[in-house]
């Protein structure tokens, strides 16, 4: 998740930064805590650097100027964290030639300053690494930059694993592999929604230590990414009601979310059916086997001979989330092979007529997800319990 680069092992200046703004600001705060309870004494000083402007930007520089050149009361050291700063990348107040000028002038005080009991801590989100205080920083002290994790990452769910299992540590909890997998195929790459259902999910569970796969679906939350995985599961289960209902969700939530779309929803379908085809083929080469047990599972996977696999991830079924393809494991059962080259040739046609056509989105999405399950016995049963 994080990726650290550091010019000193224990430098007194530092500079945290990154896409990644829930470690971004829980590892200053650590730093800041653990500087002030070394340092000791109470003139340790937190200047925030959040401005909507350059005279906001340029009051907070002046402010940080004098805390540094102030000496501690008492004579002991002194910590200062210009906190969540934002004039350091490309944003309005950090394209002014005020703001500029003045963060160049402050570099050139800063590697002239006599660091003796002082310690000086930034903590920022994107910053422009071309500029001359960047660079300064990053000569005479430490940056340790958070790069945020994203679906396209391959190993963003070991990550997001690895993060959450420590967070559950750290609270005297136990979880079960299979409970943890749900929660973070729930959460995404998303580590402040991580920590907030991992919270939840300690005070339900009470004096138990262990938390299972139940409390999980009973307490957590399912975010985009869960709720685009769900339409997805409906295609694999070939429940044609329960595919419509979910797509009608995604198309009423899109009237207010700009980051999703129609051409977006497909492209999620047609990973869901190139997963059950890998998923079919792997079956049939005897590379793994059907399994109710999500750790078997993942022991299969780990011995599938990578040479035989492509290098392209997006035909890779070793680059998917294990506990998805987990998922979709039973649901490959539904379609014969044929019927998901098909849904693929459908899937193709839909993209088509998104991209060039001008006919009603939503109808061409409905069309398509009809014409590969309808013909199931499942979705016919679906179909004649589904009201009219």
């Amino acid at each position: 998740m994080p990726a650290a680069k550091s010019a000193k092992p224990a430098s007194p200046v530092v500079l945290v930064c990154g896409d990644d703004e829930f470690a971004v600001k829980q590892h200053a705060k650590q730093l800041y805590e653990q500087w002030s309870h070394e340092l000791g004494g109470m003139d340790h000083e937190i200047i925030e650097a959040s401005v909507s402007n350059s005279d906001e930007a340029l009051k907070a520089i002046a402010r940080l100027r004098e805390s540094l050149q102030t000496l501690p009361f008492f004579g002991s050291g002194k910590a200062v964290w210009l906190r969540d700063c934002n004039f350091l990348g490309d944003e309005r107040a950090a394209r002014s030639s005020a703001v500029t000028d003045t963060l160049v002038d402050l570099a050139q005080e800063l590697k002239s300053f006599v660091w003796q009991n002082v310690r000086l801590l930034v903590s920022a989100g994107k910053v422009d690494k071309r500029k001359t205080f960047y660079k300064t920083l990053d000569k005479i002290g430490m940056v340790q930059n958070f790069e945020g994790l994203s679906v396209n990452d391959r190993d963003w769910a070991s990550q997001m694993e690895l993060t959450a299992r420590k967070a559950i540590e750290s609270r005297d909890k136990k979880i079960a592999e299979d409970a943890l997998a749900d929660l973070v195929s729930r959460v995404g790459p998303n580590p402040r929604q991580l920590d907030s259902e991992i919270e939840k999910l300690c005070l339900f569970v009470g004096d138990r230590i262990q938390i299972s796969a139940i409390d999980v679906t009973a307490i957590c939350t399912r975010n985009k990414l869960a709720r685009a995985f769900a339409l997805g599961d409906a295609l694999g289960d070939r429940d044609l009601p329960a595919l419509l209902h979910r797509l009608d969700e995604e198309l009423w939530e899109m009237r207010s979310d700009r980051d999703k779309s129609e051409i977006g929803l497909l492209y999620g379908l047609i990973a869901k059916v190139r997963a059950l085809l890998m998923l079919k083929e792997m079956l049939r080469e005897g590379w793994i086997k059907p399994t109710r047990d999500y750790n078997s599972f993942k022991s299969q996977l780990e011995r599938v001979p990578s040479s035989n696999l492509p290098s392209d991830r997006r035909f890779n079924p070793l680059a998917l989330n294990p506990y998805v393809l987990y998922k979709a494991l039973p649901q490959v059962r539904n379609y014969s092979e044929t019927e998901l080259v098909r849904a693929m040739d459908l899937l193709l046609q839909c993209n088509r007529k998104l991209v060039s056509s001008g006919l009603d989105e939503s109808l061409v999405l409905q069309q398509a997800l009809v014409q590969i399950v309808a013909t199931g016995p499942t979705a016919k049963a679906g179909l004649a319990k589904a009201p009219a």
